[in-house]
């Protein structure tokens, strides 16, 4: 089970790049060590700035850690929970989390249409991260981009494995949807409903990245 997050990370969401990860050289101690040396990538900044310069996409092998440097694109969980085997392989003190977030045009933009053909402010999504040294670090969210707001807060935060980006994180995020409806009887969907239209936003940010 997932623990939850440090009181102490600091309350500004997601402001941190790669360049607040250590820069300690990689060794060869594991396989997915071995795989970022093979691309010529030795330390784990770099290793970082790679993975966040692939696309946005949805991975085919997604029990593959290294689906993300295979497929040559990855998404918030295939990102950060291959950087995390980095870290774990090479004894870093890097933390994987899951936090749900309200997304709506502002904080994530690219689903503008979608929550608005479906008559939606926002909408609960979940989403991976890193922390280090009490401060979160996102490489895939672009933190640069004057157009997209930071995420103002999470509704619920978590630390958890590698091997909880797959069932676990969509079990505990259709979970909290299902409370999230019950406090909004306005809104005229059921939580199958609901996921559908989130997965309508998913392809619209896996548009917007491109093709590979």
């Amino acid at each position: 089970m997932g623990v939850k997050a440090n009181s102490r990370i600091e309350r500004a969401i997601l402001t941190q790049g790669y360049d607040a990860l250590p820069s300690d050289p990689i060794r060869d101690r594991g396989r997915v060590s071995a795989a970022f040396l093979g691309l010529r990538i030795d330390d784990f900044r770099g290793a970082a700035q790679y993975v966040r310069d692939l696309p946005y996409g949805r991975n085919v092998a997604t029990s593959d850690i290294l689906a993300v440097l295979n497929e040559r694109r990855g998404t918030c969980s295939t990102k950060h929970a291959l950087l995390k085997a980095l870290a774990d392989e090479q004894g870093l003190p890097i933390r994987l989390m899951l936090g749900i977030y309200e997304m709506n045009a502002r904080n994530t933009p690219g689903i503008g249409r979608v929550l608005e053909e479906h008559h939606l402010p926002c909408m609960p999504e979940a989403h991976c991260y890193l922390v280090h040294q009490d401060r979160r670090i996102d490489m895939t969210r672009n933190l640069d981009d004057r157009d997209s707001e930071p995420i103002a807060r999470f509704l619920i935060e978590e630390e958890i494995t590698t091997e909880q980006i797959g069932e676990y994180k969509r079990s505990r995020h259709r979970a909290f949807m299902r409370q999230w409806l019950h406090r909004r009887a306005s809104l005229d969907f059921d939580l199958d409903q609901l996921w559908r239209i989130r997965e309508q936003c998913i392809a619209a940010l896996s548009r917007i990245s491109g093709p590979d």
